[in-house]
């Protein structure tokens, strides 16, 4: 379980234009990783996707590991992803509130996304208020997993010292580095899939957001990514949990009107809020 003192506050404000409503939350796309032929494809979807809801959008949060390894150098970023950074510079220019959540894939972020995209940067989950309901957002990456390995490598990435370390390769040698280890990390699985849904009793995620409502009865929504895959669960009469699937293969969505909540698919063509 994480720090709770770590956990941020913040609340979301809707931009003064009569459609622009909606919140939308997505994740996982993993933009630049090798392990996926279609990248160009994937990218140009999801750019389509976020250019037809900016005028709908009061707010997008963008819950984790978009990119599929990011470090920012003090003159450099990394090569690529020019349209995904556009449109989300275009977005907040537009006066839509963007949320970037690290996760474990695009931790090494020292201000570039912030000053030059206009993004609202979250290192760590956050409760915030969102139409008068109370949402708890987070990557997921951490919260009641139990591998011992996985904690200390993340232990490890988000050290300031190894980030410090990490920095000293030239660009070209780190992002080699961290492309080939995402892919690695991703081969090693069947077909380059997550693991589907283990149930509630061994889904680590469902364990954690179990444990933390017994302390925080006002929740109303827990969102996450990380995991690629879709869940809607209903955790009680007022509590439901969502895990957004990815953007890689499902290009799946959640969107909050205000009142209801929807776990969407995004397909080309189709007009949906």
């Amino acid at each position: 379980m994480p720090n709770l003192s770590q956990i941020e506050t913040a609340t979301t404000t809707s931009r003064n234009h009569e459609e622009a409503k909606y919140v939308y939350f997505l994740s996982d796309a993993h933009l630049g990783s090798l392990a996926i032929q279609h990248a160009r494809t994937q990218e140009r979807r999801l750019v389509r996707f976020l250019d037809s809801i900016k005028y709908k959008a009061a707010a997008i949060y963008l819950l984790g590991d978009m990119f599929d390894f990011w470090d920012e150098y003090k003159y450099v970023i990394p090569k690529g992803y020019t349209r995904f950074l556009g449109k989300l510079s275009e977005l907040t220019d537009m006066g839509v509130e963007v949320n970037y959540f690290t996760g474990n894939h695009d931790i090494w972020t020292y201000g570039y996304l912030e000053k030059e995209c206009g993004v609202i940067l979250h290192r760590a989950p956050i409760t915030t208020e969102i139409y008068d309901k109370v949402f708890f957002l987070a990557h997921g990456d951490g919260l009641g997993d139990p591998d011992a390995k996985f904690k200390f490598l993340r232990k490890a990435f988000h050290n300031r010292s190894c980030q410090r370390l990490l920095n000293f390769f030239h660009p070209w040698w780190g992002m080699q580095l961290g492309l080939n280890w995402a892919k690695h990390s991703r081969l090693k699985r069947a077909d380059g899939k997550e693991m589907p849904y283990m149930g509630e009793d061994k889904e680590y995620l469902v364990r954690f957001t179990k444990e933390y409502m017994k302390t925080h009865p006002d929740v109303d929504y827990y969102i996450y990514g990380h995991r690629h895959i879709e869940l809607d669960l209903t955790l009680s009469r007022k509590t439901r949990m969502l895990i957004l699937g990815d953007w890689i293969r499902q290009f799946t969505y959640a969107v909050f009107d205000g009142e209801h909540m929807f776990l969407e698919e995004y397909v080309e063509g189709e007009s949906r809020p």
